[in-house]
């Protein structure tokens, strides 16, 4: 039998392509399809927000679309395991948070994801300060001003009052819990799948507070929907200059519960699909465009390399483990 020896060639070409990788490689580099942002909580909280800002210039820079997906429940734990199980081939990614790679570990018993061995972490995409915002007609009806007053207030209400949250474990959830424990009210706690709908609902009357993400508050800030009583975090702000700290306001010292976001792929996923999107993330936020109007929201923009961001999560770890101890947090 006589072999063709282009085809020999060809036959052998294939193979160790097959075998070293390359043959994906060389059907064309990534991205050759659609990207999936994976937001783990409802739209219109800052988590949705940040994703919906970065998403369009990461779209234009590749080529491809990046796509927002919500999926919402369980703290943000749900989205945050869809994408620990999801192929680490650069076509998902996650934006998580303080809450599903700080918290939940400490909070919920049992989780479906390790958020540190089963993610690489890509960038830190912004952190913000969270804002206690209370429904403006309770704030008309008993002259709450203050955080004093509000104090007041649910002090002589135990338990009649209802505090949003967007989920079990969130940094607004915990942010509340801690200033129960260190002002000796009791509230009761209303998780709900996301900043949005807990902020319709705080602004409709059916609960009364809640200790929201700052750029996802400030538009029903400003319009009078809610009313800004203090920042959680230990400075203040100068999208909310006239908004104290809860320290200054209510004499908590120490009192701090800042959020953050940022992009996490699967764990395994190529180092150098990794550095890429970080690398333009961070250009993204450099932008005037997009770091001014993030800023004005009250988000600081961040853009952090793959190490970075990973000494950060681990940081967090410890640092919510002690909060959630001392704030006495459960999940309902």
């Amino acid at each position: 039998m006589r072999f063709n020896r282009r085809i020999v060639v060809a036959a052998s070409a294939a193979a160790l392509c097959a075998l070293t990788g390359l043959g994906a490689h060389a059907q064309g580099a990534w991205p050759n399809k659609p990207v999936r942002i994976v937001v783990p909580f409802a739209p219109g909280g800052t988590t949705d927000i940040l994703a919906r800002a970065v998403a369009p210039e990461l779209s234009r820079v590749f080529g491809q679309q990046f796509v927002v997906e919500n999926k919402a429940g369980a703290g943000g734990n749900l989205g945050a395991e869809a994408v620990a199980k999801s192929a680490p081939d650069g076509y998902t990614l996650l934006m998580g948070t303080v809450g599903t790679h700080g918290i939940n570990r400490a909070l919920y018993p049992k989780l479906a994801y390790d958020p540190i061995k089963d993610f690489a972490p890509v960038t830190l995409v912004a952190s913000v300060p969270n804002v206690m915002v209370v429904n403006a007609e309770l704030a008309k009806a008993n002259n709450i001003n203050t955080v004093q007053d509000f104090v007041k207030l649910a002090k002589s209400r135990p338990g009649k009052l209802n505090m949003a949250s967007s989920g079990n474990g969130t940094s607004i959830h915990l942010a509340g819990e801690l200033f129960k424990s260190q002002t000796g009210t009791f509230m009761t706690h209303i998780p709900y799948r996301g900043s949005g709908p807990a902020l319709l609902d705080l602004v409709g009357g059916q609960v009364d507070v809640m200790f929201d993400n700052l750029p996802s508050a400030m538009q029903l800030i400003k319009g009078g929907k809610i009313k800004a009583l203090a920042l959680t975090s230990s400075t203040r702000s100068a999208a909310l200059p006239d908004a104290p700290t809860i320290e200054e306001a209510a004499g908590l010292k120490g009192f701090e519960a800042t959020s953050w976001f940022g992009l996490l792929a699967p764990a395994g996923t190529p180092p150098d699909v990794v550095n890429r999107i970080q690398q333009e993330v961070t250009r993204a936020l450099a932008s005037p465009a997009i770091n001014e109007k993030m800023v004005a929201q009250g988000a600081i923009p961040s853009g952090n390399t793959p190490a970075q961001f990973a000494a950060l999560i681990d940081s967090e770890h410890k640092k919510w483990a002690q909060v959630v101890k001392v704030s006495g947090a459960r999940v309902d």
